[in-house]
């Protein structure tokens, strides 16, 4: 199968993780890194990026 760049950019970008519950969230990186974004279930603000496999 072929990875195409666009695909996984589409997929990836701008995808956090909740550490707590493992919900994903798309949010702005610079605002999750400044703690404005919580999670939807847990509202946490412990957010992680999305692994690229």
């Amino acid at each position: 199968m072929v990875k195409f760049e666009e695909a996984t950019v589409r997929k990836l970008r701008n995808v956090f993780v909740c550490r707590i519950c493992k919900s994903k969230v798309r949010a702005p990186s610079l605002k999750v890194s400044q703690g404005k974004v919580k999670c939807r279930k847990c509202k946490s603000r412990k957010l992680k990026p999305k692994r690229k496999k």
